[in-house]
């Protein structure tokens, strides 16, 4: 089969592509006809060095977001047949650990990531454990199936497990136009709450203001003064933050007494200070977002397939794209997902 390989850490240079033998299933595997497989930001850090998830080794075929079709099935899946269209949760646990047993793949010691440290789905086939393998209805495209599982749900679990939105709150998402904000736009007003969307240019502000955002604010501007106009002096009820030391503060300072600031990212710095006076008087709470459970995802997808989400698609590229395909995902211009299709 045709697959991006990289064997090397630096540019677009460390990969190319290769033909690699066909994936072959284990007992309890599906082996992917690989339709889309949408870019991750951890594509792009781990072509350039080090390998940051554990595990990691070269050569390696990136690709962790996958959708595709049902091509073989191991002696012992009864779960799947040929032909079935499916979407993969691209976190495999041991199976057998406490965090497993509890349906936290993402917290097990053995985890591996399909296209993070396991083979991905830049490739004409991928591999991966049949449970894994969701069912894709087939009003929904494959294509659009390929942008759901990382960005949807750590944004369901931020919005929902963690955040705990519902009806009446006031949610301000940072990145508004980030596919992980995209996503939790959309979920906190299926919630029935009201969004403040920040964003650093007017056009990722019109794209969060079509997804339902109720209030739109530039993130370059103090931005608290304006929250608490818009919830009569009260503040917001909850931050949804993936951005980092570079909003720090200012998702503190828009919490109304008692607030809730949902972690779960940190894209412009992991170090930050603050008042801890400031944040025990008001009674604020400091959560943090990690890794989603199999019900996220499960719970995830039923709600999308459901009908009025949708997710938003930035470029499309081949494999043989590699100059345009890393450059897009590097650029902070980009709105929504860039798809690869072997």
């Amino acid at each position: 089969m045709r697959a991006l390989v990289q064997t090397a850490f630096g540019g677009p240079e460390a990969v190319a592509v290769q033909r690699v033998p066909d994936p072959e299933p284990g007992p309890r595997d599906v082996v992917v006809e690989v339709a889309a497989c949408a870019l991750n930001r951890l594509d792009l850090l781990q072509r350039r060095g080090p390998g940051m998830l554990p595990g990691f080794s070269l050569p390696h075929i990136a690709g962790m977001d996958i959708a595709g079709r049902v091509v073989a099935t191991g002696a012992a899946v009864t779960s799947r047949s040929v032909g079935d269209r499916v979407v993969i949760d691209p976190t495999v646990g041991c199976g057998c650990c406490p965090s497993c047993a509890a349906g936290e793949r993402g917290h097990c010691a053995a985890l591996r990531i399909i296209g993070g440290n396991a083979p991905g789905g830049y490739a004409e086939f991928v591999a991966v454990p049949a449970d894994l393998a969701y069912p894709v209805p087939d009003r929904v495209p494959l294509d659009e199936a390929a942008a759901l599982p990382t960005p949807w749900s750590t944004a369901w679990q931020a919005t929902y497990r963690v955040g705990e939105v519902g009806a009446g709150d006031c949610v301000v998402v940072q990145a508004a136009a980030s596919s992980v904000s995209i996503a939790a736009i959309q979920l906190a007003k299926r919630a029935g709450a009201r969004v403040v969307a920040v964003a650093s240019t007017d056009e990722k502000l019109a794209v969060a203001a079509g997804l339902g955002a109720d209030l739109l604010l530039r993130g370059d501007a103090p931005i608290a003064a304006p929250v608490r106009d818009f919830t009569d002096g009260r503040g917001a009820d909850v931050v949804l933050d993936h951005v980092g030391a570079a909003t720090w503060q200012r998702s503190l300072d828009c919490l109304r007494i008692g607030g809730r600031m949902v972690m779960f990212g940190n894209t412009t710095g992991d170090e930050v200070s603050f008042s801890l006076a400031s944040v025990y008087h008001r009674g604020l709470r400091l959560l943090g977002s990690g890794a989603y459970t199999a019900d996220d995802f499960g719970l995830m997808l039923q709600t999308y397939f459901s009908g009025g989400l949708r997710t938003v698609t930035a470029a499309e590229c081949g494999l043989e794209d590699l100059h345009a395909t890393f450059g897009l995902d590097n650029s902070r211009a980009l709105v929504g997902r860039v798809l690869v299709r072997p």
